[in-house]
């Protein structure tokens, strides 16, 4: 069965099986260091109330069965040291089942933290990361070449992300066909980094030239993915190229991030590496298991191509409860200002409009305090601070959770104020809190000399009432 390995991809399944595990690793970090805040027991949206009415079929999940925070604490750290261990290259140690079943697990119990992570894992890269996981399952070890068909696949994958993308740009906002939707962006994305306030004042004419470029990544360049070497790699090769510029222009969670381990999946490395080794002989049996995974994705693919040929084309969704073969697809539509949610807090008993008083929350990642520089965070992800950008473009997005989120800042909810960069309540909690909107603006080079600050901002109006407990709730543990 030489058709079925291609030992030449050994490498590329090296690079690409450590930066999986390294993604995972972040994936299971992140969870465990905010989930109490967010979907613990006491948390805005708690797992045992989402499992009390949704079914193991629509969310199979290992906290169908059970729920604590201690168990959900067990699991992600489980997930973080076993992503560690397969990082280190645990697997390259045991036979092909077993390191099978390795590459299993965090998938497993990614599934399971996903499944019941409701608002806050509601995004693209967490299904993404799990379709790729369990991609991974069946590219083997060191005991039989990288198979065909999971290559395949893998670049299935990578043409749809891409290609997704770049369809629900053409689809969407008028300023993608003309080529001005960076005049906005990079103001107006998410979590902006360090870099993005450059990005965004460079020369208009280069923006526009970028958009081209994107067009042309994602729409064009998927199609070589599937042509002989060496375009095959060129082609990946400009994608990581392409995602590298993202990473730099802000921060998307570990979306760029795997679309590039992806791209490094599709690249011949062999005249890196020299001879490819000689290895056994496949087993039948993992011939015939990976031949049913790939049939079982082009059976599942079906959604997904519709989705991706209709006009009415949706992005960042499953078709099926185990995230095997989705749909991807970003910024279809680009704001052209940005509005920040500000929380506030004061000790006054009978607080003024417009009092000194009232003192600013800060948070890790999302702009804020106008003198502040972004950070850099991805592909570590803030998923409060990231849901406090949908909250800016509409309540609605933030009905479910602000209110128990406003509660614990009431409180000094320990969890809830771990995920914050300044309380400016340490000592007491405050007797009210309230929201209020702003539109934030990058300043020009000028102010910046001028005033030190990356941002100006002004009133909007009121998003969120003065509030007090009435009969004060016990979070602070």
């Amino acid at each position: 069965m030489e058709w079925f390995t291609e030992p030449g991809y050994c490498l590329a399944r090296l690079v690409f099986q450590r930066a999986l595990a390294a993604l995972y690793l972040v994936a299971f970090l992140t969870a465990a260091l905010q989930f109490r805040a967010l979907i613990g027991e006491r948390g805005m949206l708690p797992v045992p109330r989402f499992v009390a009415r949704v079914p193991w079929r629509r969310a199979p999940s290992l906290f169908q069965l059970r729920y604590s925070d201690r168990l959900f604490a067990v699991t992600a750290w489980a997930g973080v040291l076993w992503s560690a261990a397969l990082l280190a290259g645990v697997d390259g140690l045991v036979p092909l089942w077993a390191a099978m079943l390795l590459w299993l697990v965090p998938w497993a119990l990614y599934l399971s933290i996903v499944n019941v992570g409701q608002t806050w894992y509601g995004f693209g890269w967490e299904s993404l990361l799990l379709e790729v996981g369990f991609l991974a399952v069946f590219l083997g070890n060191d005991e039989v070449g990288p198979p065909v068909l999971v290559l395949f696949l893998l670049r299935w994958v990578l043409f749809r992300v891409e290609f997704g993308a770049g369809l629900i740009k053409m689809r969407g906002d008028r300023c993608w066909r003309d080529l001005t939707c960076l005049y906005y962006h990079h103001e107006t994305q998410p979590m902006p980094g360090p870099l993005s306030w450059f990005f965004h004042h460079l020369p208009r004419p280069l923006h526009r030239v970028e958009v081209a470029a994107n067009h042309f990544t994602q729409l064009v360049v998927p199609f070589l993915l599937f042509t002989p070497q060496p375009i095959a790699s060129y082609a990946a090769g400009l994608m990581v190229l392409t995602q590298l510029w993202l990473i730099l222009s802000g921060n998307f969670s570990w979306l760029n991030w795997i679309t590039v381990v992806l791209a490094l999946s599709a690249i011949d490395w062999s005249p890196l590496s020299g001879p490819p080794p000689a290895l056994p002989e496949t087993p039948l049996w993992y011939a015939v298991v990976v031949a049913a995974l790939t049939c079982g994705v082009a059976a599942l693919s079906y959604h997904p191509v519709r989705n991706l040929l209709s006009r009415g084309q949706i992005m960042n969704t499953s078709f099926d409860p185990l995230h095997l073969v989705n749909t991807y697809g970003a910024f279809g539509s680009i704001g052209r200002v940005r509005t920040e949610v500000v929380v506030e807090g004061t000790n006054e008993r009978v607080p003024s409009v417009n009092g000194s008083a009232w003192r600013e929350y800060g948070f890790r990642g999302k702009p804020g305090d106008v003198r502040r520089l972004p950070r850099q965070f991805a592909p570590y992800h803030l998923r409060l601070d990231w849901l406090m950008w949908f909250a800016g473009l509409s309540p609605a997005y933030a009905r479910p959770w602000f209110g128990p989120f406003m509660e614990r800042l009431l409180t000094n909810d320990r969890d809830t104020l771990r995920l914050l960069r300044h309380n400016p309540f340490p000592d007491e909690p405050p007797t009210y809190v309230r929201a209020r909107l702003y539109r934030y603006r990058y300043t020009t080079w000028r102010e910046l000399r001028e005033t030190g600050a990356w941002w100006h901002r002004t009133y909007v109006r009121e998003f969120w009432p003065p509030t007090r407990l009435d009969t004060p709730a016990d979070h602070s543990r």
